[in-house]
């Protein structure tokens, strides 16, 4: 005893085979299909949730239920002392809130972490939570440390088009047409807990230009410098593979020597911005 898991959901990309040979617990987020319960990575595949997406079937997120949790947490502390529990960003659901009251009960067995990552950066998180248990650190101090590093990370992201945003409510339909007339690739940015307006490219090209500068300026400017021994690089996509792995050649000849992680977006972000998007992030090592 005196072991610490790590538990996070499936938005940080981190599969149910790869958690298993991690030693991390990921607990799979819930989608309604057409009014229909799927759970993600368990029986509904990447490649099912686009074809859905693109058939125009009603995708809604939704939060892990509490018995979920609940359940996942007793099986957990049946076998270790302590969890560090991260789930994705507050800013982004309300999972994060519900799993800090539903830790109350735990006598601080349980540490919900909010530090505001999603994705491939959450996946981060979840990495850096093992290695610091392995270091010794109880859940307390993992917490404590994971959510004084939250705003060392960022993520850019260029979508393909705008028509999910605008079924979201997130643009209004006026914006959504005047992006899709003048085919624009609108940039978006994760920094802390929202999901911002960062910039608007005419072309898929110009879009990679704007993230590679931005993400370069961040390493250089707010994360102490672009080098593969102070910062984790990572690419994040949703459905074109070949195309996030021509962007890592990309951002490689821009950063040589950096070792690229790419990843899918996880599904609960592609429903609100559609396949085709692109993404790179940045985590400063601890």
């Amino acid at each position: 005893m005196g072991k610490v898991a790590v538990i996070t959901d499936s938005n940080s990309g981190i599969t149910q085979s790869q958690a298993k040979e991690l030693g991390i617990f990921v607990l799979p987020m819930p989608f309604m299909i057409d009014e229909e319960p799927f759970f993600e990575d368990i029986n509904l595949t990447q490649e099912e949730f686009y074809q859905k997406l693109e058939t125009g079937a009603n995708v809604v997120t939704s939060q892990p239920s509490p018995e979920s949790v609940l359940k996942m947490w007793k099986e957990v502390l049946c076998k270790y002392d302590e969890i560090v529990h991260i789930p994705m960003s507050s800013g982004l659901s309300g999972s994060c809130q519900s799993a800090m009251m539903l830790a109350e009960d735990f006598n601080g067995r349980v540490q919900v972490v909010n530090n505001q990552r999603i994705s491939v950066t959450q996946r981060q998180s979840a990495m850096d939570a093992l290695e610091l248990a392995e270091r010794g650190m109880n859940a307390g101090q993992i917490k404590d440390f994971l959510e004084k590093d939250k705003f060392n990370s960022s993520i850019y992201i260029m979508l393909n088009t705008l028509s999910y945003l605008k079924k979201g409510g997130r643009i209004t339909p006026a914006a959504a047409a005047i992006g899709t007339l003048l085919k624009l690739k609108p940039v978006l940015q994760i920094q802390g807990d929202k999901l911002d307006a960062f910039a608007k490219a005419r072309t898929a090209s110009q879009g990679k230009a704007t993230m590679i500068n931005a993400i370069r300026s961040d390493m250089e400017n707010r994360f102490g410098g672009a080098s593969k021994e102070n910062i984790w690089l990572e690419v994040a996509y949703s459905k074109d593979r070949d195309a996030a792995l021509a962007f890592r050649d990309e951002l490689l000849r821009e950063f040589p020597g950096f070792d690229i992680w790419v990843d899918p977006l996880s599904l609960s972000v592609a429903c609100h911005i559609g396949p085709g998007s692109l993404a790179v992030a940045c985590c400063k090592k601890i």
